[in-house]
């Protein structure tokens, strides 16, 4: 098997390339809610929606391919199609969680995928996480899991389905590391969204209506946005290891806060700052951990 030439691990940088990923992330499930709920004409059902993401992230990226004429090299087709499977049905039950549920609920639940990420790691890339690593996945998954406000009426059916949108995406991300180390991020991002094109548009045939002009524009943001989150998603993953990445994701609640205030003039409310203020307060143990043996190393 031919490998690419390894990417020098920078954690600092892996981190800020998530947390980008992130912003962009939120603002896919930011336009999924609006086209679920017809805020821009008649409601679309969530596989159209994740069809028109995989539509417009393809033919953005292979724009850009065709520019740059990249060499395919010996594509790990059994991880290609692992992946793009668990993203679309990833995608799919986010998408379909917004219209039921509160944004930020459907978000806060779909997050936990890191901690979902982190554990399968351990069996399926045999990394090994020490105890700091141990205690901030604890304390980001206890911030989720305040921000889900369990016994407010947040497990109903919508939930449900965030939380199937968190298992389907924990896997994805095994499979995202393990052809980081074996393919170019360009190459992984042009044959995912080409598999997950045909996936999505043999789904979207059996539920398909007619988009407005609104809402082709809403499908398109979907798709430039879910582009450029995997691409910053996929060279952090290739910059430092699964279990250090994942948490960092969770940055995704703060900008569904955000935009919710901006968009909806929905604002957090205490259990959502205190639910934030603990994935943040592991994300920075993460960063600060991280970085003591790089400064020990400084002459």
């Amino acid at each position: 098997m031919t490998r690419v030439p390894p990417i020098s691990a920078n954690p600092a940088l892996a981190a800020v390339l998530t947390i980008a990923a992130s912003a962009f992330a939120a603002g896919t499930t930011l336009l999924a809610k609006a086209l679920g709920t017809g805020a821009l004409g008649p409601e679309l059902h969530p596989l159209q929606i994740s069809h028109g993401r995989f539509l417009f992230a393809f033919l953005a990226i292979s724009g850009v391919a065709a520019m740059m004429r990249p060499t395919i090299s010996r594509p790990a087709w059994g991880l290609h199609v692992g992946r793009s499977t668990f993203g679309w049905g990833g995608v799919s039950l986010m998408f379909a969680a917004a219209a039921f549920i509160p944004l930020s609920d459907a978000t806060a639940i779909s997050f936990l995928n890191p901690v979902v990420g982190m554990l399968l790691a351990i069996p399926f890339l045999g990394e090994r996480i020490g105890p700091w690593r141990w205690g901030s996945a604890a304390i980001a998954f206890c911030g989720a899991l305040v921000l889900v406000r369990p016994g407010a009426g947040s497990l109903e059916f919508g939930a449900l389905l965030a939380l199937g949108a968190a298992l389907s995406m924990g896997a994805e991300v095994i499979f995202i590391k393990l052809l980081a180390g074996r393919e170019r991020p360009f190459q992984i991002l042009l044959i995912n969204n080409a598999i997950g094109l045909f996936i999505s548009t043999c789904a979207a045939l059996l539920v398909w209506r007619m988009p407005t002009a609104a809402q082709w524009a809403a499908l398109a943001g979907i798709g430039v946005l879910m582009a450029m989150a995997q691409t910053c998603f996929i060279n952090a993953m290739a910059r430092a290891d699964a279990s250090f990445v994942s948490p960092f994701f969770y940055m995704t609640l703060a900008f569904a806060a955000l935009y919710d205030a901006l968009i909806f003039g929905v604002h957090p409310d205490r259990v959502s700052w205190i639910g934030a203020g603990l994935v943040l307060t592991a994300a920075a143990i993460l960063v600060w951990r991280e970085a003591r043996p790089r400064m020990h190393q400084i002459p």
